[in-house]
């Protein structure tokens, strides 16, 4: 048996995440998480810093819910625990129109399925009890369609993304919200892009019982910390009443390590699993760089530079599909249609992180995560530009230049 070969230490270079997500984290979460002393997860601070992430993220959330708390691990992960309540042969109504509502579309199914069903299929099963409404790709979830979905099938369940970034599209919350209420379903919401981005409150949907989210979009933190959760007393009524098939991803069991246990806040948690003191202090910083900067002008900011990109990248020759204000879905000009991929590794070699959609048809996607700021946007429009360019473009760079310019002065004035 040869030796194996003990690798050199890794060097992950700085990039500039231009993505749908995760974004770059702010140096004062890394600092945090950097500086977070040695301390295992009942150490007091710790526990102190998941009650106060607990009260934070009920801001955040913009809710009352006593159910609101941080699960550890990706967007995923905050997922999983939301749609663990579905149970085998629990009827759902699913509306997907992108890669990762798909992907939860498909999740359900797995939740819902049969013994049967599982076996017939395990990691694809078509469980008779879930109805997925399919919307094209580039096109929103409307209030019309959950409403006529819903009212043909009346569900035990029904699921929706706020927002999708596999194709950049707002969704409609409150035709859903009110859909759901209308015909007695329980509506989940998956919020891993809208949350920390968006200015709304939960509170204000009350046909949805449970939400989602991560911690590496609205929410700029790590990607392995906490993906916020909320649910409200009827979601976990119904949890108490029927199980759910976990015991790391439960949402009763996963509430009482922050505090949260019979539906009360608590001086203290008790042991559920390990969590880490360095993510706890990463979490609890990065919910207070979001609440410093407040919701409402966070969404005005954002909102202020995804127009600046569009409009740039408009003035390039491509095509927007996308209505979102942290991410830019694209349509190349039609000399460079059909290079997508080839144009995002081209800037993925240089530091530039920006992708292709996950499903057809292929698209690009900018993405403004973190980076709001005339001079953060210029720097990603000009990148773009030169990578048009380098396979035979045609930017007009300093025309381009100008667009931004006049959008930042019109801001100014206004």
């Amino acid at each position: 048996m040869t030796d194996m070969p003990i690798f050199s230490q890794l060097e992950i270079p700085e990039t500039l995440a231009a993505g749908p997500g995760p974004g770059n984290t702010d140096p004062r979460v890394l600092a945090r998480f950097a500086q977070a002393g040695l301390a295992d997860h009942m150490q007091a601070d710790v526990l102190r810093g998941m009650i106060e992430c607990k009260h934070m993220l009920r801001q955040v959330w913009g809710t009352q819910n006593t159910y609101t708390y941080g699960v550890g691990g990706t967007g995923f992960s905050g997922l999983d625990c939301m749609l663990g309540a579905i149970l085998p042969g629990d009827t759902v109504v699913a509306f997907t129109n992108g890669t990762f509502s798909g992907i939860d579309g498909l999740t359900i199914r797995m939740k819902a399925a049969t013994r049967d069903e599982l076996r017939a299929n395990a990691l694809d099963p078509q469980a008779a009890s879930v109805t997925i409404v399919t919307v094209p790709h580039g096109q929103s979830v409307t209030g019309e369609v959950v409403e006529k979905a819903l009212a043909g099938k009346k569900p035990k369940w029904a699921f929706m993304a706020h927002w999708e970034t596999g194709s950049g599209r707002v969704n409609d919350l409150k035709g859903f919200s009110e859909a759901c209420e209308r015909h007695g379903a329980m509506g989940l919401v998956d919020a891993v892009s809208s949350l920390g981005i968006a200015d709304f409150s939960i509170d204000d949907y009350p046909g949805v019982v449970g939400w989602a989210s991560c911690p590496q979009k609205g929410v700029l933190c790590l990607p392995l910390t906490y993906a916020p959760v909320s649910f409200t007393d009827r979601y976990i009524a119904e949890v108490r009443a029927n199980g759910c098939a976990s015991y790391v991803h439960n949402p009763v069991l996963e509430a009482r390590h922050w505090g949260i246990i019979d539906g009360k806040d608590v001086a203290a948690g008790s042991y559920h699993r390990t969590h880490s003191g360095y993510a706890v202090a990463a979490f609890h910083e990065a919910l207070r760089i979001t609440l410093q900067a407040g919701l409402a002008q966070r969404a005005r900011d954002y909102a202020l530079h995804e127009a600046a990109l569009r409009q740039a990248v408009e003035a390039m020759g491509c095509t927007v599909t996308s209505n979102m204000t942290s991410l830019v879905v694209l349509n190349l000009p039609p000399a460079l249609a059909g290079r997508e991929k080839e144009l995002v590794q081209g800037c993925r070699a240089k530091g530039f992180g920006i992708w292709p959609t996950l499903s057809e048809p292929v698209q690009i996607r900018i993405g403004i995560l973190n980076q709001l700021s005339p001079r953060a946007i210029g720097d990603i429009v000009q990148r773009f530009a030169a990578a048009m360019n380098a396979m035979g473009g045609d930017v007009d760079v300093g025309a381009v230049q100008q667009v931004l310019d006049r959008h930042y002065r019109a801001a100014v004035a206004a």
